[in-house]
């Protein structure tokens, strides 16, 4: 999925298809950003996710300027509560910045609708923007096919800029798409299994004892976090870091961000022992792609 948006987050979502057992969904592709252009933006510290992330971004606007389109890398947006803290906000000085990121949240909407692929989508005609996504995510689902750990198959185009330009970055376009789409699943299967543990539910009880005392009777983060967050009864700003605030002192006093850190990193062990050859085959594919990453962006494609 990339960014011209909603109408190609729509195209993107029809181009991986979903069979088999499970009633689950597909795995998340990985979503390209829709943060304001900046110069620089093919730069990239020493930071190997956002090397390899621009590094495919300037692979794709290449291929769809052959193709006749245009296309605007911009730098991948922070990372928002749920991506950074998953199961407890559990960094004080953070919590009292952005609370639960809603301000983040509202600045990358104001991004989006200033996102200039965005505005190019919106300009182009019908055929044109049928064009657009068929170049960006090729013409149909097929070529590329992933089975999930909880058995629903999910497929993808093998053409198309976004896959020219992973095969290009990664070798194996196979490999790669199945390793992604198989490690972004077990992401959701650990958050699950850590909230199941015993360990994780006794450390709760004192959390939630710490709230009460500072006047927020929530049973969990994910309850906390839910009241702080609807978008239809948006919280004062100060209301919603006091509730953040409190519920990142309370994670380290009640040890509750020890317990998920501790479970989180058993939880990954033992699920890439369960999936070892994605597991593995995206540490490789990772490593040996960032070198290529760095001379795409030193040549300034």
């Amino acid at each position: 999925m990339h960014r011209w948006k909603p109408a190609l987050l729509i195209a993107g979502l029809l181009a991986t298809t979903v069979t088999g057992c499970g009633g689950g969904t597909s795995a998340p592709a990985p979503t390209a950003p829709t943060t304001r252009a900046a110069s620089g933006a093919h730069r990239a510290a020493d930071d190997p996710e956002r090397t390899l992330y621009l590094a495919e971004q300037v692979l794709i606007k290449k291929c769809m300027e052959k193709r006749g389109h245009e296309y605007w890398v911009e730098p991948p947006p922070p990372k928002d509560v749920s991506a950074r803290f998953p199961l407890v906000v559990d960094d004080p000085a953070w919590a009292r910045t952005h609370g639960y990121g809603t301000d983040l949240r509202r600045r990358r909407e104001a991004e989006v609708r200033a996102d200039p692929n965005r505005k190019y989508f919106r300009s182009a005609s019908t055929a044109g923007r049928a064009a657009l996504v068929s170049d960006l995510n090729g013409p149909r689902p097929q070529g590329l096919s992933a089975r999930l750990p909880n058995g629903v198959r999910v497929t993808h185009s093998d053409r198309g800029c976004q896959a020219a330009a992973q095969r290009e970055l990664y070798g194996d376009l196979e490999a790669w798409f199945r390793a992604t789409r198989v490690t972004g699943a077990l992401a959701g299967l650990r958050l699950g299994l850590v909230t199941g543990d015993k360990r994780y539910k006794a450390a709760v009880a004192p959390w939630a004892r710490c709230m009460r005392g500072r006047g927020h009777p929530y049973a969990d983060p994910a309850e906390s976090r839910a009241a702080a967050t609807r978008e239809d009864r948006p919280w004062p700003r100060a209301k919603e870091v006091g509730l953040a605030s409190a519920e990142a002192d309370c994670a380290a006093s009640s040890g509750l961000s020890d317990v998920v850190r501790s479970l989180n990193t058993e939880y990954r062990a033992e699920l890439g022992r369960r999936h070892p050859r994605e597991t593995a085959d995206l540490t490789r594919l990772e490593r040996e792609a960032l070198p290529r990453a760095r001379v795409i962006l030193a040549r300034g494609d």
